[in-house]
Parts: C-alpha cells; structure tokens; sequence
C-alpha cells in the first residue's frame, strides 16, 4: 500500500469519525433542547381546578391531562410515565394537544424514533459500506499498477538480455561454455 493510499484511508476514516460525531452531537443537542423545553411550564397552578372545562383550558398548563370521559383536569401522573387506565383510558387521554389522543400521540413518537434510530443505522451502513467499496477500487487499481509495473519490467529485462546476448555474440563471448575463451588462448 502507496503512502498515498494510507493517506487517503485516514482522511476517510477522519472524515467518517466526523460525521459520526456530528450526528451524536445533534442528537444530544436535540435531545437536551427537548428536555428542556418539557421542563419550561407555566406558573404551578392546580390542574382540578381547571376541571368541568374546556381541554383547551386544561391543556395551556403543561403538567395537566384532560379526559374526555370524565370531563376531568387532572395532574399528569409523572411516576408511571403513562398514565394508568384506572386514572383515564389511553384513547380518552390528552396531553399537549386536544385533537390527538394520547394512544395516538405514543404511537406517532414511537415511530418516529423508531425510523429516526433505522435512518441512523443505515447511515452508518452506508457510510462503512462505501468506504469499503472505495478501499477495494484502490486496492483493485493498485493490483493492475503492479501488475502493469511486472509487466514492464519483464519486458525491460528481456530487452537488456537480448542486448548482452548481441555483445556477447559480436565479441564471440558466447554462453555455451564457459571455458572456451580460455581454450583459444
């Protein structure tokens, strides 16, 4: 391998490690952002006091759940992240927006993650698999440039020999034996 081939290799891999790094701290930062955003609520207020309301009511403070069936407000169950049927049916749930209930709300985040997680995967397939791909061209132009370079040099070698074979011919030096200089002295 060419020292500017071990060059290459390391500025791909660089630049792989990058883009990897990247998207981790993309992901953080989002991440962080969501987490933060979820922790900026409006003043404390009590949520039971906004019952036999509107969803809209309830809903403008974002530690409150709303239950159709029930007409309720209610603190949002933090403990068990969801909240549990007893408490209000997850088809009769709203958090954060009215139109959506919160069965629908779990199962849209979930599959947005879950192709979010996919489309990282296959990125990072991608991104291997292609700098694979690319390490084989070079080592398959590499292999013909010493194939071509063999090749070459057989001919030049052969071209030398036939030289030295005329010389040795027009001084009588032939190769049949070797001791026949010494004879006709």
């Amino acid at each position: 391998m060419t020292r500017a081939e071990t060059q290459h290799r390391s500025a791909a891999f660089a630049n792989m490690i990058q883009t990897r790094t990247f998207l981790l701290s993309f992901l953080f930062f989002v991440f962080s952002f969501a987490v933060g955003f979820a922790q900026t609520t409006s003043p404390v207020t009590n949520c039971t006091l906004k019952s036999n309301t509107t969803c809209e009511e309830c809903l403008k403070i974002v530690s409150c759940l709303w239950c159709i069936s029930s007409q309720k407000c209610i603190d949002y169950p933090v403990k068990s992240i969801l909240p549990s049927h007893s408490v209000c049916p997850l088809s009769d749930a709203r958090w954060g927006m009215c139109w959506m209930n919160f069965q629908t709300l779990i199962i849209t985040i979930s599959v947005i993650a879950g192709v979010i997680v996919i489309a990282i995967f296959v990125c990072c397939f991608c991104c291997c698999k292609c700098e694979n791909i690319g390490s084989r061209r070079n080592d398959e132009r590499t292999e013909r440039q010493a194939h071509l370079r063999k090749f070459r040099q057989e001919e030049r070698k052969a071209e030398m020999k036939k030289r030295h074979d005329e010389m040795r011919l027009k001084y009588g030096l032939t190769k049949d034996n070797p001791y026949s200089r010494f004879e006709n002295s």
